[in-house]
């Protein structure tokens, strides 16, 4: 009974290890590190990829002034499934990623004043990772988004949306 206990508190750190590989979490204890909004202008384009069993696009401008704006569009069986639209934007010496959702028919999917808000956790020159979202650059062509998704009935996981640029 203890050795089949011990074999299921290994499986299930490994488990919730690989689940999360390239996702960090927020300690306010520890802060945002220093960041500006130009260290990201490598998002700026046109990119496309597949997900939720269709196609799924994001186009990111390049920064102005303190912020990059993006919008997102995915669709399944030639018909939109749901969009995005977000910013980056430079504020007290670090960045915040923010998103709303909304149906195909632009109905917000969060209530009218509320968005999610990502704090910065850690960056470097290909990789900006935000409080359960990273943004990875893996070369001029591709890059790749990471997100966890978390729910009230299903384990957290991470999920990868390869893109390229069109």
């Amino acid at each position: 009974m203890i050795k089949a206990l011990k074999l299921t508190l290994i499986f299930l750190f490994t488990t919730q290890c690989m689940i999360a590989q390239h996702i960090l979490e927020f300690d306010s204890l520890i802060g945002s590190p220093k960041a500006d909004i130009s260290q990201l202008n490598w998002l700026a384009g046109h990119w496309r990829g597949e997900a939720f069993g269709g196609q799924i696009g994001e186009i990111w401008s390049p920064y102005v002034g303190t912020s990059m704006l993006f919008s997102c569009q995915a669709a399944s069986e030639d018909r939109v499934t749901f969009y995005e639209f977000g910013t980056i934007t430079e504020e007290n010496n670090t960045l915040v990623f923010r998103l709303k959702h909304f149906h195909s028919d632009l109905r917000g999917w969060e209530e009218k004043d509320e968005r999610l808000e990502r704090p910065l956790v850690k960056i470097s020159p290909n990789i900006a990772f935000f409080h359960n979202f990273t943004f990875e650059k893996i070369s001029e062509e591709e890059i790749n988004v990471y997100v966890m998704f978390k729910d009230e009935v299903s384990p957290p996981f991470e999920m990868k949306f390869n893109y390229k640029r069109l």
